[in-house]
């Protein structure tokens, strides 16, 4: 079955409201879904039928319980999720104004404490491939220095390593520039990096994808895959750049899409003999990009996450084109 994947950083509950051009304030009516960029990467490669591995920390409260079981519901090994007695569940409420933009309220808990002491070492010790894709891990400690710790540690292993940097405005603020740096010290680390062209422009400084791109690979060493929703995905090694299109379909929630793209391509990576190897094959990379836009698009066709991730079967299946 190929290598394990550990995906580790926040589980979390995302509350949306179902009322259209309207403020938290105003909104009324919230529909729960389970939350997190790497537990939806984890939910992505089960669904596929990998082996993934969820590491992160929820409340122990009704919220704690419901995200454990929809990620033990989409094949997941929950063993390493923690239960904090003392911090509740994190929380995340959204709804989307007239103008596009989204109103924005987090209550942070449980996942800001995960530790070292909540570490399973030895089964980290046998996962072949670690994520790192948490919106929250960067923003302060004890989360923030654990993510680094695992991510040198992983290094100096010769594990493969996984970066989404997943950036939130509605975190970080005024914090943006902390943030750049924090990213780029990951992105030092990685032998993967996913990101979209707008984090492409914060993080590198540069307008333009290929510029951006350029101005990254000068520090960083990884594959540096770069999504552009129905325009495709563009990947770079730092010697060659590949524009790999997406399929038409017709997009009603775009929520998880990046995530899917993610376990899609880490699917397949902990399939091959070797991980860095194939990685390191523009060739290969090109057909599992190809592959992962696939899950991506199809992921943008259904409401929610988790429960958008879809099976081989669904994959092989004809999408329909809008």
């Amino acid at each position: 079955m190929g290598s394990s994947v550990i995906c580790i950083g926040e589980l979390l509950i995302d509350f949306f409201c179902t009322e259209t051009d309207i403020n938290l304030m105003e909104g009324k009516k919230f529909e729960k879904q389970a939350g997190g960029a790497p537990a939806n990467v984890c939910a992505a490669i089960a669904k596929l039928g990998g082996k993934a591995s969820f590491c992160g920390k929820v409340g122990n409260d009704p919220f704690g319980s419901f995200l454990k079981k929809t990620l033990d519901e989409a094949g997941v090994d929950t063993s390493m999720v923690v239960f904090d007695p003392v911090h509740k569940t994190s929380l995340a409420f959204v709804s989307l104004q007239a103008d596009g933009e989204r109103d924005f309220l987090f209550n942070r808990g449980a996942d800001a404490f995960l530790s070292e002491q909540d570490i399973d070492e030895e089964k980290i010790k046998q996962a072949g491939i670690l994520h790192f894709g948490s919106a929250t891990a960067l923003l302060e400690d004890p989360f923030r220095t654990l993510y680094f710790d695992m991510m040198k540690k992983a290094k100096n292993e010769g594990k493969f390593i996984s970066f989404d940097p997943n950036f939130r405005n509605d975190l970080w603020k005024a914090n943006t520039e902390e943030f750049i740096s924090l990213a780029k010290m990951a992105m030092g680390l990685a032998d993967f990096i996913k990101m979209s062209a707008d984090e492409l422009e914060l993080i590198s400084g540069v307008n333009g994808v290929t510029a951006g791109l350029d101005a990254l690979q000068e520090t960083c060493e990884g594959l540096i895959a770069v999504t552009l929703g129905s325009a495709g995905t563009i990947v770079s090694n730092g010697r060659e750049k590949k524009a790999v299109p997406s399929i038409c379909v017709k997009s009603i929630d775009s929520t998880g899409a990046g995530d899917a793209f993610v376990g899609a391509l880490l699917y397949q990576i902990a399939h091959s003999e070797n991980p860095k190897m194939a990685a390191a094959n523009m060739d290969l990379v090109t057909k599992m990009v190809s592959f992962s836009n696939r899950i991506g698009a199809i992921v943008c066709t259904k409401v929610g996450a988790v429960s958008a991730m879809p099976s081989l079967k669904i994959v092989n299946q004809e999408v329909v084109i809008s």
